[in-house]
């Protein structure tokens, strides 16, 4: 074998290896077995009251269920990470099953989201609807119409699109729609207050800057208002529960420098 030949196979393997323990630093943070680690937030009951079992843990699945409800009656829910972060990438699978519950906005139907750069939980008020944050919106297809996931939705905040600001509620991602019951597996990276992506089945379906507090969508009145355009560089995470039932699972967390 020449010296040059040497040269590559090294630089090959160096190559492999490097990704390989990379790879390694994808952290699990739901363990299949309970709630370890996450904590519930559901509009209209303190931190920490996991309301009528909307989330629960069965067969190493996390689930947003609704079989002790007897109607939705706007009880939004969050079920948020112990630990705040700035930079990394998030992945996990999603899907939607069964009905929606009665009482759940049309809009509502197989809904649901990935919240992040989300304020501190404690400090939310009682009857808040959704932590100001920014978020990656999951949406199943409804067996006929075309119904992008992995869109932004903004509950107290902007970003800049295609380097302009955007005070739209709702960026839709370039997605695929997807029908049925079928898992999806949904990828974010985030770099502090710069860019966030968001991938899904591999695909990078949509990009954003400069995530900062602004706008609406958080019925907390006027209390965010001294914090007007300042700038998102982390927060905690947090999965959505909006009505109708939604199952994730190996959800996993890679910290970047």
């Amino acid at each position: 074998m020449t010296f040059f030949k040497q040269l590559c196979l090294i630089a090959l393997i160096l190559s492999i290896a490097f990704s390989c323990k990379k790879e390694d630093h994808w952290t699990p943070i739901f363990n299949g077995k309970n709630l370890e680690g996450w904590t519930p937030k559901i509009k209209g009951y303190e931190y920490g009251n996991n309301h009528n079992n909307t989330f629960i843990v069965e067969d190493g699945i996390l689930k947003v269920s609704y079989k002790a409800y007897d109607s939705f009656n706007n009880t939004f829910g969050h079920l948020f990470y112990k630990t705040p972060y700035s930079n990394y990438r998030f992945r996990m699978d999603y899907r939607f099953t069964g009905n929606q519950i009665i009482g759940g906005r049309p809009w509502a139907l197989r809904n649901s989201g990935i919240m992040i750069h989300c304020e501190d939980p404690k400090n939310m008020e009682l009857d808040q609807n959704f932590p100001v944050s920014i978020e990656v919106q999951l949406l199943g297809g409804n067996g006929v119409d075309e119904r992008t996931t992995g869109n932004l939705c903004t509950p107290g905040t902007h970003v800049f699109y295609k380097d302009t600001l955007v005070t739209e509620h709702i960026i839709k991602s370039s997605s695929k729609t997807y029908h049925g019951e079928q898992w999806v597996h949904v990828e974010i990276e985030v770099r502090n207050d710069s860019i966030i992506k968001h991938f899904i089945n591999g695909e990078e379906v949509l990009s954003y800057t400069k995530p900062h507090i602004g706008g609406g969508a958080v019925n907390t009145g006027d209390k965010w208002k001294p914090k007007e355009n300042q700038h998102l560089k982390g927060g905690y995470i947090s999965l959505q529960s909006e009505s109708h039932p939604v199952e994730f699972k190996n959800i996993e967390l890679l910290e970047l420098k």
